[in-house]
């Protein structure tokens, strides 16, 4: 399988960064998209690294925020018999509140457009763990176990900051390889260790090879940092790649007590497994 980092904060040579992620993977024989980013980097990073939107058969949203799901239009209208999968939960208000003011982060208008046009049966609500195939499953949602793992921010539900919002929709996306798993995530706003553990007992135990994607520790104090290399430290991933929200203090941390397994992700970069 390969994985080809389409969208992210860092951006290798002619292509476009942005606060967002998006993922093509080729596993199984498919072509799947993991996320859109904002929607400004996606056509022009695709162009660039020779990958065409239309042959994506399969689009699965991590979760609902305006930074993974801003490119949904662009995809919708080039991939005509696509198959989209993603929480129900996707589709709801979100905001985050900061100094008292709050700032819209769900889904942009435009994104819901497109995919109320998208017929019923392409549109698949994902509540429970789901199989696309034999080798590639969605985790569902995932349980929220560890005493050390939160969303990562000042997430609401309401304006008014009434609401805590603990981004139920937030889901991950896995393939089994020969050689173990590889897991795709978007925020890990479930928590990474959370979210991997999930994953294993999805996959019959199946040991972490890989994982890729934003890790949400940008605001991760030193203990929750602590234990979530303990964690992994017992996993023994042979790649991490953070991405996205991970936070550079994060990326760090991470490199420096797992070793050289770790790799600062980017737009461009790509993984064969």
């Amino acid at each position: 399988m390969k994985i080809t980092i389409l969208v992210d904060n860092q951006a290798a040579g002619p292509l476009r960064g942005e606060h967002g992620l998006a993922l093509w993977i080729e596993a199984e024989g498919r072509q799947i998209l993991f996320d859109t980013g904002q929607g400004h980097a996606l056509e022009p990073n695709a162009r660039v690294l020779g990958l065409d939107l239309g042959r994506t058969e399969v689009l699965v949203l991590s979760h609902g925020h305006y930074d993974h799901t801003g490119g949904i239009p662009a995809v919708l209208r080039r991939a005509r018999e696509i198959q989209v999968y993603g929480h129900p939960g996707v589709v709801e208000p979100r905001y985050s509140l900061r100094d008292g003011a709050a700032k819209l982060i769900s889904m942009p208008s435009e994104s819901l457009a497109a995919l109320d046009r998208l017929p019923a049966a392409n549109l698949h609500w994902v509540s429970q763990p789901v199989n696309l195939s034999e080798r590639i499953g969605l985790t569902g949602p995932i349980p929220r176990e560890t005493g050390y793992e939160d969303p990562g921010g000042p997430f609401y539900l309401d304006p008014e900051g009434r609401r805590p919002d603990p981004i139920d929709d937030d889901l991950a996306l896995w393939v089994k390889t020969d050689q173990g798993l590889v897991v795709c995530v978007g925020c890990s706003h479930a928590g990474l260790v959370n979210t991997l553990n999930q994953v294993r007992r999805l996959a019959s135990g199946m040991r972490v090879r890989a994982v890729i994607g934003g890790f949400h520790l940008l605001q991760a104090g030193r203990a929750r940092m602590e234990q979530t290399l303990a964690a992994l430290r017992l996993l023994e991933p042979e790649r991490v790649i953070p991405c996205h929200c991970t936070g550079e203090q994060a990326a760090a941390l991470l490199r420096d007590g797992l070793g050289e397994g770790v790799t600062i992700g980017a737009a461009g970069m790509t993984l064969v497994f």
